[in-house]
């Protein structure tokens, strides 16, 4: 019995400091029946097809279907609400992303606790934004941009995917380290802000790597910057915000692998050891390059270090809008 206990003792240590430790007898056990992957988007989003490039290749690892579901609208509320609700056996999953840490700056009536009722297993990567204008803008640069939103305080116009949603983050982030204004306009949704893009009905917004890509190479819009720390492969000549002039600013849109609380650790650790695995792939990699999506992969103790904090930053964010 002592040994039994030790091992889940050390199990628990080493998932909480990043180390996956899982018992041979416990981990042949998991799974032994299909596991769902609920998705707190809409099939096609950012979310949909890294939950759909991750799940063949988990299912051939532990030798059981992953089967994806889409659960969307309401910011992923709904779907977490199901993910929180589940048995913690490992049988019922999430990935959710940056709404996750945001929805509490917005809905103050939540159905569910953002950090407790949740077993954050691994961030899985993160979708750098890229700050965009129309092609025929006259702002060539952040700093043309900055320059004209301090001149003309709330009278640039700048569009978001809606009101709390990660764009919506990265624009307050920029006013607040460029000390400037814009006049936000939220949208419903990605695809109505790019058509307004497009025309220049909206003078600048920021949008997903993957949602921007052809129409900056296609000339009908132009790239000022990309948030990411360091500039991406796939749009080498954009700079970053703070190669721009906005030290310090850094920021890009996460996805994660949760589960309901309390999960057993060894469960947890074998299902962030194989998503580890599987984004290391080169055919995963390859399909997350096309998506601009940047695969990490963290320890559970630090994805709820980046929850944590982005709840707290949101909050003061949000407190400004």
């Amino acid at each position: 019995m002592k040994s039994i206990y030790r091992i889940f003792t050390a199990c628990a240590l080493a998932l909480t400091g990043g180390t996956a430790c899982i018992p041979a007898q416990a981990a042949d056990a998991y799974p032994n029946h299909p596991v769902r992957l609920i998705v707190t988007s809409a099939p096609g989003s950012g979310l949909d097809l890294v939950a759909r490039a991750i799940a063949p290749d988990m299912g051939k690892k532990l030798k059981q279907s992953f089967v994806v579901e889409n659960k969307a609208g309401a910011a992923g509320i709904p779907g977490t609400r199901e993910i929180v609700a589940s048995a913690p056996d490992g049988y019922t999953l999430g990935l959710v992303s940056s709404n996750h840490a945001i929805n509490p700056s917005m809905h103050p009536d939540l159905p569910y606790d953002t950090v407790k009722d949740i077993t954050a297993i691994t961030l899985i990567g993160a979708v750098p934004l890229v700050l965009a204008v129309p092609a025929n803008s006259p702002y060539k640069t952040v700093q043309d941009l900055i320059g004209a939103a301090r001149a003309h305080p709330d009278k640039i116009n700048f569009g978001s995917a809606g009101l709390g949603s990660a764009l919506d983050v990265a624009g307050l982030m920029l006013e607040k380290m460029a000390r400037i204004k814009f006049m936000h306009i939220p949208y419903r949704g990605g695809n109505p802000l790019m058509t307004d893009l497009m025309s220049g009905q909206v003078a600048t917004a920021f949008l997903a790597v993957s949602t921007a890509e052809a129409q900056i190479k296609a000339g009908t819009i132009r790239a000022l910057a990309v948030s990411s720390a360091r500039r991406i492969p796939s749009l080498p000549a954009v700079p970053t915000l703070a190669e721009s002039g906005v030290a310090g600013y850094h920021y890009a849109a996460w996805i994660g692998l949760i589960g309901p609380a309390k999960l057993p650790a060894h469960v947890a650790g074998l299902l962030q050891k194989t998503v580890h695995e599987v984004i290391a792939l080169p055919d995963v990699r390859q399909q997350f390059a096309v998506q601009g999506f940047d695969p990490s992969g963290t320890s559970s103790a630090e994805f709820l270090e980046t929850l944590e904090r982005e709840i707290a930053s949101t909050r003061e964010l949000m407190g400004k809008h």
